[in-house]
């Protein structure tokens, strides 16, 4: 089948190299031009580049709304347009030109996390698994009928840098094994159960603030879920700002106020977590290694020189 491919940084990328690879034609890719937003600085091979390499004309567009866009579209014939990781609407207009319309490659198992970081949102959630769809693009984002969908499960020490491994290698038989059924001329596929819909916005730097009226389980996998690269959960001490690099629940319970600097236990300081935190029946969040204002790395038993005192949501 005649390709067209929208996408943009490492998902993109893997999109488009499995695209190259198969018996399909990439006649036109269009992506995103290069983005100062700490989370699409990450994963950021390059879809421009890889097109380039090949030979295939790149068109670089924000938004894929405009009539010199939708021209070279149409001059391009493609059977269909394949998209990963594009980060702004598509109008009907774009996704229904192809003869068998738009397929959408999202990294995660729709229709729960629809939207985006799917993958950091569902590891702090403590979903069992992840994966990646593939679904017929409609008017709804993330919601039409699904091709083909592959899961992994999440591991007890999965971060969410182990996930996206996890599933970017599943993006190429995923992607390949739709397109197989609709260029066998498929035309039936299954629809999405609107009612356990999910849609996630963008993160940001209010996501990662440590707020210690939460459980400790979850706390702990928020600090998992920004594992370096992503930017890492922090909290405050005494005013400054204090990175959260490593944490584990505490063995025991511990109760009082959340927030609270209370226990050494084995390698960690154990933080007093959970709104319910005074009924004594809590694990803590024990912090292993921190990383300061100032950018030094250090364990969180040599940070904690004493105890006594609060880590706190705000300066």
């Amino acid at each position: 089948m005649r390709v067209v491919m929208f996408g943009y940084q490492t998902w993109g990328h893997r999109t488009l190299k499995a695209l190259l690879e198969s018996e399909h034609d990439v006649v036109t890719v269009v992506t995103h031009p290069k983005s100062e937003h700490a989370y699409e600085k990450i994963w950021s091979d390059s879809v421009a580049d890889l097109a380039a390499e090949h030979g295939v004309p790149v068109v670089i567009r924000n938004r894929p709304d405009d009539d010199e866009l939708f021209d070279l579209l149409k001059q391009a014939d493609p059977d269909i347009i394949v998209a990963n990781n594009w980060r702004t609407w598509i109008p009907p207009r774009v996704y229904s030109l192809p003869r068998h319309g738009t397929l959408n490659i999202h990294d995660s198992l729709l229709p729960k996390y629809a939207g985006f970081s799917p993958l950091i949102w569902a590891l702090v959630n403590g979903e069992q698994e992840v994966g990646v769809t593939a679904h017929m693009m409609d008017e709804v984002l993330d919601a039409g009928d699904i091709v083909d969908q592959r899961a992994v499960p999440v591991e007890p020490t999965d971060t969410a840098t182990d996930l996206f491994h996890k599933t970017v290698d599943l993006i190429a038989p995923v992607t390949l094994g739709a397109l197989a059924r609709i260029a066998a001329g498929e035309t039936e596929f299954t629809p999405q159960d609107r009612s356990q819909a999910s849609f996630f916005h963008k993160r940001s730097e209010e996501d990662i603030r440590i707020d210690w009226d939460w459980p400790a389980d979850a706390l702990e996998r928020l600090v998992r879920a920004q594992s370096a690269p992503y930017p890492s959960a922090f909290t405050f001490h005494k005013g400054k700002r204090l990175e959260v690099l490593s944490a584990v629940v505490s063995e025991g319970r511990y109760g009082g106020t959340p927030g609270r600097i209370f226990y050494r236990e084995g390698d960690g300081v154990v933080i007093v977590a959970g709104a319910d935190a005074r009924t004594g029946r809590n694990h803590g969040l024990a912090i292993t290694r921190v990383r300061t204002e100032d950018g030094r790395e250090l364990p969180a038993s040599a940070y904690f020189t004493s105890l006594g005192g609060y880590l706190t949501s705000r300066p």
